[in-house]
């Protein structure tokens, strides 16, 4: 049987990615990155928003601060994602130290 050919069209392998390791990293960093940005972007100028209008009788201060609050926390978490790499933490909530 296997001697026989099959009408089955033979594929050509996937050649691996040329992309290095650390560079798709540093990719999936900078999408989470971007994508944080920009929904806690708009969360918070959503919360501004509604803030401004049953508040703050329709001023645009109060929107400018959500936005801001947002953007920040955002940019936040990106700057610890990049500066301190992968969490490394037991199950008990304590950090491990490795001597």
């Amino acid at each position: 049987m296997a001697d026989t050919p099959s009408n089955e069209p033979r594929l050509a392998p996937v050649a691996p990615s040329s992309r290095p390791v650390s560079e798709a990293l540093l990719n999936d960093k900078w999408d989470r990155a971007i994508s944080s940005a920009v929904v806690r972007g708009s969360l918070g100028l959503s919360f501004g928003v509604v803030f401004s209008v049953l508040l703050f009788k329709r001023r645009r201060w109060p929107a400018l601060v959500g936005l801001g609050f947002g953007l920040g926390r955002a940019y936040e978490e990106a700057d610890v994602a990049f500066k301190n790499g992968p969490k490394r933490s037991g199950t008990n909530g304590m950090r491990l130290v490795r001597s």
